[in-house]
């Protein structure tokens, strides 16, 4: 779940996101705008023990990097020098609070987001470094389509070294995106999943609008884990697999290397495990192994 400094800001950028890839569906949003107050609301609402939260701020890097007459970062591309280190310190500042948030609310699992185009490898290493050991980061969150990067960018490996090191797992958003640029559907990480094999790599969306490309993904790497989130609430779009579908991707995969993921403030924590619970195909044991019993094992809660 992403947390808001403000209902405001939620609000916000929840209604200018626009998620297009699935094709036309009549989706409802989450009554949250996504603060701190909202979120621990849905948390007590739905019954979750623990969730795992990241910062507002990938949608606001993004709308930083499309200032007029700039093209935005990417492999090769030029980047604002000034532009990137405004986002590297509204990240860390940010981080740190998500951290300082879960301190207060152990209910909350810290992930801290790391963007490639802000700091020098070693220096991104470093910041990564401080804010397990000092501020108590459980996990990372990365965003390739928005980022403007391919996980197998090299700036990358120093991070996916230390969180191997540190079994640290990281969260990347997966599916298409907009133009010839395709950052993050499931066969863009293979090299990443191939050269680091005791990484623990959960790839949400169980690949988005690239559904299909997972299966082959999740047979060939094992270290390749999955969130529902989204997908869940999009099946039968055009783009997107049906109830069985999604039922027999899941059990393809393999129910264990699947967790449940929501996404809040975009949709609701008990929507969500209500949908887990009506899938097709799948044991009452396997569902609960998706709404919580996974997520412990592949994470060490």
């Amino acid at each position: 779940m992403h947390i808001y400094p403000s209902k405001a800001l939620g609000r916000e950028e929840k209604l200018a996101y626009d998620v297009w890839e699935y094709g036309p569906k009549s989706v409802p949003l989450s009554k949250y705008d996504g603060d701190l107050d909202d979120a621990l609301q849905a948390i007590r609402k739905s019954g979750t023990t623990k969730a795992a939260a990241m910062s507002h701020l990938l949608v606001t890097n993004f709308n930083l990097r499309q200032k007029p007459g700039r093209t935005p970062p990417s492999s090769g591309l030029e980047e604002d020098p000034a532009i990137e280190a405004k986002i590297a310190g509204m990240l860390h500042e940010s981080n740190v609070s998500i951290c300082q948030l879960a301190h207060k609310f152990p209910v909350l699992v810290p992930f801290v987001i790391i963007d490639p185009h802000t700091l020098q490898p070693d220096h991104l290493e470093a910041e990564l470094r401080d804010l397990v050991r000092v501020h108590g980061a459980r996990g990372v969150k990365l965003h390739p389509v928005l980022q403007k990067f391919f996980p197998n960018d090299r700036r990358m490996w120093p991070i996916y070294r230390t969180c191997t090191e540190l079994h640290l797992p990281i969260l990347s958003h997966s599916g298409v995106a907009r133009g010839p640029n395709q950052y993050a559907e499931p066969q863009a990480f293979t090299e990443v999943l191939k050269q680091f094999p005791r990484l623990t790599l959960i790839l949400a969306h169980l690949g988005g609008a690239a559904w299909k490309q997972t299966l082959a993904v999740a047979r060939e790497y094992q270290n390749a884990c999955f969130d529902c989130s989204e997908i869940i609430e999009w099946v039968g779009a055009a783009s997107a697999p049906t109830l069985q579908e999604l039922a027999q991707l899941i059990r393809g995969v393999g129910p264990r290397r699947v967790m449940m993921g929501t996404d809040f403030p975009w949709y609701d924590l008990d929507k969500t495990i209500d949908l887990v619970k009506s899938l097709p195909l799948l044991s009452d044991e396997e569902k609960d192994g998706i709404l919580g019993g996974n997520v412990t094992r592949i994470l060490g809660i």
